[in-house]
């Protein structure tokens, strides 16, 4: 039987945005309920409060190395939400076996909250957002050196939420980057895969939906600017790379709509690439990080299936 209120929904737009709103508020509310995890670790990668990442040790004695899963953290590239909303989920996948690396970057605006009447804050800060992650990546292996003895560098495995998840396609597209441009690696970074969840994973269309409140059309500006910026750091564009790539994302998410999954997927087909698509059923956009969510151990076995 069909269910009603979904009937409800595709008659009255209004009322199904409002019940979209309400379902996503509280899958929020939910994610941000859990405490902050302390590290067991934060080293720097540079001189700004914002370069620094934070270690979580597995929390169970393995014998040999654990694989190392690097996160890198959503919120629209803004100030206002930290690398402290996903500590728990850090921690989960510490308490399933593995070495994490969690990376703070620099984001747009000020860092305090807003209210519901505030304006969105500006989105990222071109470049320093993009010199973060490249500089934290390219600095991991000798930090993980010192703070997670047991991780083992050669099964890593990155990972990231909405644009955290952009910011993960995007550092392991890096040596697809031509000659001379800002970021390029010459190779490709020493990643077993990529795991990217609710990614902004193309730019051109997560701007033309006007997705996290303008926030791709804040970090690329306008115009000729936007085409220029895009070119370097839209995923959809940085293909193929050669290294496995899965997306998981929820088909109920309407922060960062399922169809840029779907695009992104299709732009990998169309370079020769295969990127898997886990779609989840009556899962929106947060519980992909919420350790109590079924979804979350989704995310960590596809995890899994690439580390170990």
């Amino acid at each position: 039987m069909p269910d009603a209120a979904a009937h409800e929904g595709a008659n009255d737009p209004q009322r199904g945005a409002t019940r979209d709103a309400t379902r996503d508020a509280a899958e929020y509310g939910a994610l941000l309920a859990h405490p902050a995890v302390p590290p067991d670790a934060t080293a720097a990668y540079g001189e700004h409060p914002d370069q620094v990442v934070d270690f979580y040790a597995p929390r169970h004695t393995a014998r040999g190395a654990v694989p190392l899963v690097v996160v890198l953290h959503g919120g629209a590239y803004r100030a206002r939400v930290d690398r402290a909303h996903v500590s728990p989920f850090a921690d989960f996948l510490a308490r399933r076996g593995f070495a994490v690396a969690s990376v703070e970057y620099r984001r747009g605006g000020p860092p305090a909250q807003r209210t519901d009447a505030d304006a969105a804050p500006p989105a990222g800060r071109w470049p320093d957002t993009f010199d973060d992650v490249a500089a934290a990546l390219d600095a991991l292996p000798a930090l993980v050196a010192e703070a997670l003895p047991g991780a083992d560098t050669g099964r890593t495995v990155l990972t990231g939420h909405s644009a955290g998840g952009h910011l993960a396609l995007w550092a392991a597209a890096r040596h697809v980057l031509p000659a001379g441009a800002p970021w390029r690696r010459d190779e490709p970074a020493p990643l077993r895969g990529v795991v990217a969840l609710g990614p902004l994973a193309d730019l051109g269309l997560a701007a033309e939906l006007g997705v996290c409140e303008g926030a791709v059309s804040q970090l690329l500006g306008e115009g000729e600017e936007f085409k220029r910026r895009r070119e370097l750091v839209d995923p959809a564009l940085l293909l193929p790379t050669g290294i496995a790539t899965a997306v998981v994302q929820g088909r109920e998410d309407t922060t960062v709509p399922y169809g840029i999954a779907d695009s992104f997927v299709d732009a990998a087909a169309r370079a020769g690439e295969t990127v898997g698509l886990t779609l989840l059923e009556d899962v929106g956009h947060f519980p992909l990080v919420d350790p109590a969510a079924d979804a979350c151990a989704v995310v960590a076995e596809e995890i899994a299936q690439l580390a170990w």
